[in-house]
């Protein structure tokens, strides 16, 4: 299975026109969306605490935290957001996917919307 992409959109949650838009790797494996912080710095989104992570390595590290809008595909979505390195390759985790109603198809390897979100 290769690789899965989406384009989606940062938005601060105060200030609709501070945005950046960028392709983001789709991480069924992380929860929170990873973001290098220099640009969540560039459009004002505030660290709001930090929490302790898990990485794929089994490392433990801690990251600031905050919080933004994420679009993607249409959705616009409340997310948890991760301070990153600058540089580093943003993640698309699995709240924001679960929350804009999106599931990969690995058969495509694309994202693909869901006719309704389950609340079961």
């Amino acid at each position: 299975m290769s690789y899965i992409y989406a384009n989606a959109k940062v938005v601060n949650i105060n200030n609709d026109a501070m945005s950046f838009s960028m392709p983001f790797l789709v991480d069924t494996g992380a929860i929170d969306s990873y973001i290098p912080a220099n640009e969540l710095e560039k459009i004002n989104v505030t660290r709001t605490g930090k929490k302790t992570f898990e990485l794929a390595d089994g490392k433990i590290v801690q990251y600031d935290t905050g919080y933004a809008f994420i679009y993607v595909f249409g959705e616009k979505v409340a997310a948890n957001v991760i301070f990153g390195a600058e540089g580093v390759e943003p993640l698309l985790g699995v709240t924001v996917l679960e929350s804009a109603g999106l599931i990969v198809d690995p058969v495509n390897q694309t994202l693909k919307k869901i006719a309704a979100i389950p609340l079961k």
